[in-house]
């Protein structure tokens, strides 16, 4: 089985959020900035980002995930396993790709969410 490696959650009120998940995981981030904060958790990251974060390379691009909660499963070679699965087909799949936080590729679930297989 695949491991969890990651939560990202976007917010228009990044303190806000901080504030919550250092009261719920009883410390504060590993890092801040004005907009993002990444919590490091036993194997799981917990980012937080601004929608239209200043970040230089965390605004959405053409052909970039969008800023949008999701999940990232870890996988050792991303081109081999997701040419094992079905995704790339499925509409809104975005392909492996080599971005600033490294290589990923994102589909749906059924219910619409987004998922990231993260090569790890």
């Amino acid at each position: 089985m695949r491991n969890l490696v990651e939560l990202a959650l976007f917010t228009q009120n990044v303190p806000s959020l901080v504030a919550f998940y250092e009261n719920l995981l009883g410390g504060p981030p590993a890092f801040q900035s004005e907009g993002m904060a990444l919590f490091q958790l036993e194997g799981v990251h917990i980012l937080i980002h601004h929608h239209q974060s200043s970040e230089p390379g965390y605004e959405a691009e053409q052909d970039w995930p969008p800023n949008e909660d999701h999940f990232a499963i870890a996988v050792r070679s991303l081109d081999k396993e997701w040419a094992e699965t079905s995704f790339g087909s499925d509409p809104g799949s975005i392909n492996p790709a080599t971005y600033p936080w490294g290589r990923s590729a994102y589909t749906r679930d059924p219910d619409g969410r987004l998922v990231e297989m993260q090569e790890t």
